[in-house]
């Protein structure tokens, strides 16, 4: 097999190579410049000034504290912080505990699984009968005392009701929750609110 000879540049590629060449900078010198370059003394380096450490407390440089936000609100100010979707009268009189629920379901010692079957048969049967305000009793849940820079929320069922309440088949039914009066549990009941039965 024969090699193909290769082609010859052309005369305006030629003077294009001329134009590059001209203004390229050779990345290597040559080995005369740095033998010369290494004959020579080497020139001092001055100095850096010695350091000296500056007097400091700690926290000195430090911003003034600002209004401190809690990273996980509780389960009761998500539901106040929620639009309200009802009647401004029955919802006033619902927080005072002026107003009776029609019906009522204790969640205590549950699982999560168990609780969130439970609740859910409830509010579809709650609703079925016409009822409009019903108290789901979840309980605060136990302490625990484990410390740290994460603030960790007791009462899992307390915690999963927001949600169990804003998924299907739920969400269509609730209009709103609120946290229980203190005489119906206060922090460890809500008041549900069902819509109207269609």
């Amino acid at each position: 097999m024969s090699r193909k000879k290769p082609r010859e540049l052309r005369p305006e590629e030629k003077e294009l190579w001329q134009q590059v060449a001209r203004t390229a900078t050779p990345l290597h010198t040559s080995l005369k410049t740095v033998v010369s370059k290494l004959s020579q003394p080497a020139e001092k380096e001055p100095k850096a000034p010695a350091f000296k450490p500056s007097s400091f407390e700690i926290g000195a440089k430090s911003l003034p504290r600002t209004e401190t936000r809690d990273i996980a609100p509780t389960t009761g100010a998500g539901f106040h912080n929620r639009p309200l979707r009802m009647d401004k009268k029955t919802y006033g009189r619902m927080k005072r505990g002026k107003a009776d629920p029609e019906a009522r379901i204790d969640l205590h010692g549950m699982t999560a699984a168990a609780a969130k079957t439970a609740l859910t048969s409830f509010i579809l049967r709650s609703h079925g009968e016409g009822k409009r305000l019903v108290l789901v009793i979840t309980g605060k849940g136990r302490e625990k005392s484990v410390s740290g820079p994460i603030p960790i929320r007791h009462g899992i069922l307390r915690q999963e009701l927001p949600h169990w309440l804003s998924i299907p088949p739920l969400a269509s039914l609730v209009l709103q929750v609120a946290e229980a009066h203190q005489k119906h549990g206060g922090g460890g009941a809500f008041y549900v609110y069902l819509a109207r039965r269609r």
